[in-house]
């Protein structure tokens, strides 16, 4: 007796399968991380991060159009700090004219459609590499969200959207809103890195920004890899300190914890597609021991269909074109 049920004939031509697809990817899933550097016409690659660029301000300019024409609608900026104004303090964090402040100005003044993302870590900034204010060795936690406050302020000042706490203090979001709020930037939005792992996938990055932890590790105060629960917990916690977009960092190793947490908040979900994760892929294309392109678009897929509403990516740019 035949099946009554053939699955294969919503698969037999490609007008059919796209007919039924569950999972469609766009440019406006996107959100671009873009790494700025002082000086001019600087546009460096990453040694460790083929086709991702550090850009001087003159040349952001020239960027922030060219994905803005492609349809990306969003960007992370993400700063390299000189290593004469790095400190333990993080003092240079909340110079208003510091280079992250300059650069949300540069992106706004030259597409003001763009929306504007902004990491707030003190990593960048911390001469001991960490995301924190360090004493005897150790994260201060309270004496860091303070700072990060006015580092978030000193952002939505500058013209930012969204301001990203990357640095897993506890509190941290209770403290940037009520400082917003008391400031009267009611509208500024806080997209929490509320389940960030201490993942070693992270290598690439730090290098892009020379912010890789000068002692020790970050253990301490991002998330163990073994722990799915917590993440739940991590998250819940910020939405109800005043987080408007929670994310899950890494992506592809962690789809089952963005899909516990999509289960069970009513906010929208971000996923960051890290620099190993890109990385991997761009190391094995270019042994042609994968198709670049295909398995671009299958992890976005996967990340997506997973239950993120936004994917930060340095893939955003080719995945349009491949897309289109």
């Amino acid at each position: 007796m035949y099946p009554l049920r053939r699955n294969r004939r919503l698969r037999t031509t490609e007008a059919v399968r796209s007919l039924v697809r569950e999972t469609i990817i766009t440019p406006s899933d996107f959100l671009m991380p873009i790494f700025v550097v002082e000086g001019k016409n600087i546009k460096e690659e990453i040694a460790s991060m083929p086709d991702c660029f550090r850009f001087s301000l003159d040349l952001l300019e020239k960027e922030v159009k060219e994905i803005w024409a492609l349809g990306i609608k969003s960007v992370l900026l993400f700063v390299k700090v000189p290593e004469n104004l790095k400190d333990n303090a993080g003092t240079e964090a909340i110079n208003p004219e510091g280079l992250m402040q300059r650069a949300v100005k540069t992106v706004k003044n030259t597409v003001p459609e763009m929306l504007v993302m902004t990491d707030v870590a003190l990593d960048p900034y911390s001469s001991f590499g960490h995301d924190g204010i360090v004493s005897e060795g150790k994260i201060l936690n309270d004496d860091t969200t303070a700072i990060l406050a006015e580092m978030a302020l000193s952002h939505a000042q500058a013209g930012a959207d969204f301001v990203a706490p990357s640095d897993m203090m506890d509190g941290r979001i209770f403290e940037i809103r009520t400082l917003l709020e008391d400031e009267g930037f009611y509208e500024t939005g806080i997209m929490s890195y509320s389940a960030k792992y201490a993942s070693a996938f992270y290598g690439p990055f730090r290098n892009a920004l020379g912010s890789a932890p000068g002692f020790g590790d970050k253990k301490t105060y991002q998330m163990d890899p073994s722990n799915r629960d917590e993440a739940v917990r991590e998250t819940l916690m910020d939405i109800d300190e005043g987080a408007d977009i929670v994310m899950v960092k890494p992506g592809l190793c962690y789809l089952d914890i963005v899909r516990d947490i999509k289960n069970v908040v009513n906010v929208p979900v971000a996923v960051y597609q890290v620099s190993g994760e890109y990385a991997m892929i761009k190391a094995a294309a270019e042994k042609g021991w994968l198709d670049h392109d295909a398995v671009v678009l299958e992890q976005l897929t996967a990340i997506k269909r997973a239950g993120a509403n936004i994917i930060a990516t340095y893939f955003a740019k080719d995945a349009v074109k491949l897309l289109s």
